[in-house]
């Protein structure tokens, strides 16, 4: 055996990985017979820009199991990479780079000397997160790597674009739109964060035309909009502003006359009742001017500087126009007052500067006519979510939808495929439009391309169709292995990217039954990430963990087995860089066993017929674990399957296992050395087979090295060997049971040496009353390996026995186990220690008690927390139990 002492990642990570993608491993394997069929699944394209965060490795993480588990399984499995061309993120990233190398700005630049740079840095820079990913172990196959810019993922951007506008869903209007004033450009709606911010309510006096000396007052948080205001708003119902409703009041500094209207949106109890109306400026005013016919004002420029319309205020940025205009107000005496306030401001989420509504003219989709057949596929299960909560955040979004704003005002991006001629008359084309050429509906000379690029999102929907080589419904892949099955994905992108997947499937993929359309069978959404504290982590907080740091600390499998332990389905993750020490003990534990396994195989033979108790329990236990983590993988529920392999490798195989076969295979029975042998070796194939979507460098490693060491030559490599199936395995029911009680027995003698603080290494005298014949001759059957587990200097099992004075009880499986405690015991000593630990227990069972009798908490928290604060009441009432009864006693 050639298995080092000691398991060090980084000496088997980078060559096993470099071994499988030379294999071929990773692509999919061609039809055959008996093929259970396809298995397809789409990376979510991270950003160009991107690297490895600790969102990525879960979600990598969470897809590489499902991928390892159906190749495993038989399947023709499939896992496209790529990455996304990041429009704002990418021209960001360049301009300011540009800039800061060479004090030039893009537009000093010029478009496609610009354009030319951002390919160049892509090309050096662009790859470097799927590099990462590999690093992680993901299997993707790295031969159909895509790219949102692509010439083929290009060419599906202009058909679906085509398509679109020739079934007049596309449409370009002057509508109030989203912009960021750092990024000059429109933003849409899904690209908005809310920040709950401080800020102040500023009452301003608008005279009234018609009185004289008299006032209308409004409420803003937004003093210089009033520039753009072209009326103001009162509730019909208040009885204040009754007389005023159809007057006009007049704006200062522009002496223009605005009409106040009455409109039943205003709230009547904020502020004074009265509300200013900038069409141009606000979402609910643009509402309120179209219901009044009110005139629409823009008086930003794109920088978010004051434009003309601004009258003495023009040309000054926003905040100042703010505090001149308030200072100005106050000096007129028509600032009545100012409150402090807490309020939500839109901030976009790329350059994180607060949003400003603007009117402008865009591009924009027809949302509705696309909406229902995506509500139809969750409602009618084509499309299930897990955890199933977030189809209702999927189903609002489309029963609420908006018309989609797809043009941005960027260079880096996919510039729209519409050109115009003299007239300005649009027309879209999939091919390019040459300048000068007749125009195809008016025929007169194309004059333009229209400059805008289409947001980001109007390409990455179309990345389950686009990648899979459409818009050829002739490709092979396309007809293989669409839809696809699986899609793991972040919840703060299920309308921005899943739901329109969605709504791209059933809309370009209309040559096949309706029901096939839908991308993807099962959308799982992943947990979010968080700090330490409860935080999310994030690059500006400061508080992110490098999961690269952490795979070079603890190994990648470690990194991939602590995410998945610490991932409760549906539950946010708090993560600190001590919590992947868990996952790192374990792969170290699986190390050490499948060591000890090679180490006592020797040249001797080798059975899986054997009939002692410890053979066919484990035997048993294994194909019951394989049941439940074949099932768990397949409902997608990671975090249960990764307990369960944990306990049975640790607590079956190793602690009570390994430890019960050690003496056989040093035994003269060689009878026994090879059954032990034999059940050590199907134990540590079927563990390893079972573990490898999970952990697949260690257990790669060890599958070629167990095969070497028992001079066979495996079928294939682990990561394509079949998934264990429990062949050849029985339910034993009368074995487990006998080792239950082998085990109540040997755990109970540990509970009290534990409670007494007997040191490991003192040998117990151990008295147990086990009074049913039939539990007392399992208990004398297996005496032996009870007092070798126990660390027992002698092992009495009675049907009538009653406890020896000095003595510490513990029960289990409706026996007594006494514990005779030595003279060198203090037991006033340890009289006080117990009643601490009762005083301790007892408080415990108080607060669980509190949890479990508050209905709020069994109706608002998660069923796992309730079953956990259920099963931590059964013990610490286990735990009182002994503490008095040993009290008693003394």
């Amino acid at each position: 055996m050639d298995l080092s002492t000691r398991y060090t990642p980084k000496e088997i990570e980078e060559t096993t990985y470099a071994h499988w993608e030379a294999s071929g491993a990773f692509q999919p394997r061609e039809p055959y017979e008996g093929s259970p069929g396809t298995f397809s699944v789409m990376i979510p394209p991270p950003n160009v820009t991107g690297v490895l965060h600790m969102g990525h490795a879960l979600n990598g993480t969470v897809q590489d199991i499902v991928v390892r588990h159906r190749r495993k399984l038989g399947f023709e499995t499939l896992w496209v990479p790529g990455t996304d061309h990041a429009g704002i993120a990418t021209q960001a990233v360049v301009e300011k780079k540009v800039y800061a190398e060479e004090k030039v700005t893009r537009k000093e630049m010029g478009r496609e000397a610009f354009l030319d740079r951002i390919w160049d840095w892509k090309e050096e820079h662009g790859n470097q997160i799927l590099k990462q990913f590999k690093s992680l172990g993901c299997s993707c196959d790295w031969t159909r790597t895509a790219f949102t810019m692509d010439d083929n993922l290009s060419h599906g951007v202009r058909e679906a674009f085509v398509d679109l506008w020739e079934r007049e869903l596309i449409y370009r209007g002057s509508r109030l739109v989203n912009w960021d004033c750092v990024l000059q450009t429109a933003i849409s709606d899904d690209e908005i964060e809310y920040q709950k911010r401080k800020g102040k309510l500023w009452y301003m006096r608008y005279p009234l035309v018609a009185k004289p000396g008299e006032f209308i007052v409004v409420a803003t948080t937004r003093p210089e909009t009033m520039l753009g205001d072209t009326g103001v708003a009162v509730h019909p119902d208040d009885e204040r502003y009754k007389d005023l409703v159809g007057t006009k009041a007049k704006l200062p500094f522009l002496d223009r006359e605005i009409i106040i209207v009455a409109d039943a949106s205003v709230e009547a109890d904020f502020g004074t009742g009265a509300v200013k109306i900038t069409p141009g400026h606000d979402p609910a005013d643009y509402e309120r001017g179209q219901r009044h016919n009110l005139g629409i004002i823009n008086i930003l420029e794109k920088d978010g500087k004051l434009n003309k319309e601004g009258g003495p205020f023009a040309g000054l940025s926003r905040e100042d126009a703010r505090k001149k205009i308030v200072a100005e107000l106050d000096e007129m005496g028509l600032l009545e007052k100012i409150d402090n306030i807490e309020h939500n401001v839109s901030i976009s989420d790329r350059s994180k500067s607060a949003v400003e509504p603007i009117v402008s003219e865009q591009w924009f989709v027809r949302m509705e006519p696309l909406a229902g057949p995506a509500i139809k596929a969750l409602k009618e299960g084509t499309l299930k979510f897990r955890p199933e909560r977030w189809g209702k955040v999927y189903l609002h979004w489309l029963e609420n939808v908006h018309d989609w704003c797809i043009s941005r005002q960027l260079w880096w991006g996919h510039q729209l495929p519409v050109w115009y001629d003299e007239d300005e008359v649009p027309v879209a084309s999939v091919d390019d439009l040459k300048i000068g050429d007749p125009h195809p509906k008016t025929g007169k000379p194309i004059k333009r391309q229209d400059p805008d690029v289409l947001d980001t999102w109007a390409s990455s929907w179309l990345w389950p169709l686009a990648t899979l080589g459409w818009p050829d419904k002739s490709s092979t892949d396309l007809q293989r292995f669409y839809p696809t099955q699986f899609l793991s994905t972040a919840q703060e992108i299920i309308y921005l990217w899943v739901a329109r997947m969605v709504m791209a499937g059933y809309a370009f993929m209309d040559e096949l039954p309706e029901k096939q359309r839908n991308p993807f069978a099962t959308c799982y959404i992943h947990a979010t990430v968080l700090d330490a504290k409860g935080k999310r982590m994030s690059k500006s907080a400061g508080n992110g963990i490098d999961p690269l740091d952490l795979i070079d600390q603890f190994g990648a499998d470690a990194v991939r087995y602590s995410l998945i332990l610490l991932t409760k389905e549906g539950q946010d993750v708090k993560l600190a860089p001590d919590r992947f020490e868990q996952g790192s003990r374990f792969c170290n534990k699986i190390w050490n066993a499948a060591r000890f396994v090679m180490m006592n195989m020797g040249s001797g033979a080798r059975t899986n017929q054997s009939e002692f108790l410890e053979d066919r329990w484990i035997r048993s236990r294994l194909l019951a674990v394989t049941k439940e983590v074949s099932t768990q993988l397949k409902e997608y529920r990671f975090n249960d399957a990764a307990n369960v392999l944990y306990r049975f490798v640790w607590n079956d195989f190793c602690d009570w296992y390994v430890e019960l076969a050690k003496k056989r295979l040093t035994g003269e029975d060689e009878a026994s050395a090879a059954g032990a042998r034999g059940t050590l070796v199907r134990l540590l194939k079927d563990i390893l087979g079972l573990l490898h979507p999970f952990t697949p460098y260690i257990t790669e490693t060890l599958w070629a090295q167990l095969h070497e060491t028992i001079g066979e030559t495996p079928d294939a490599d682990l990561i394509s060997a079949p998934w264990p199936g429990g062949d050849g395995l029985v339910q034993d029911d009368a074995a487990e049971s006998e080792m239950a009680l082998l085990q109540a027995l040997v755990t109970s003698a540990r509970r009290v040496r534990a409670l007494t603080m007997i040191g490991e290494r003192k040998p117990l005298v151990v008295l147990v009353n086990a009074p049913r014949d039939e539990e007392r001759e399992v208990l004398l059957r297996h005496a032996d390996s009870a007092q070798a587990l126990g660390y027992m200097e002698s092992l009495t099992i009675e049907p009538d026995a009653t406890r020896p004075l000095g003595s510490a009880v513990s029960v289990a499986a409706g026996f007594e186990t006494f514990v005779t405690l030595g003279e060198d015991v203090d037991l006033e000593g340890l009289k006080e220690v117990l009643q601490s630990r009762l005083a301790k227990t007892e408080k415990g069972i108080g607060q669980v008690k509190g949890k479990l009798g508050n209905k709020k908490f069994i109706e608002r928290a998660d069923p796992e927390v309730v079953a956990t604060e259920r099963e931590r009441m059964v013990e610490l009432e286990h735990d009182l139990m002994l503490l008095q009864r040993n009290l008693d006693g003394f």
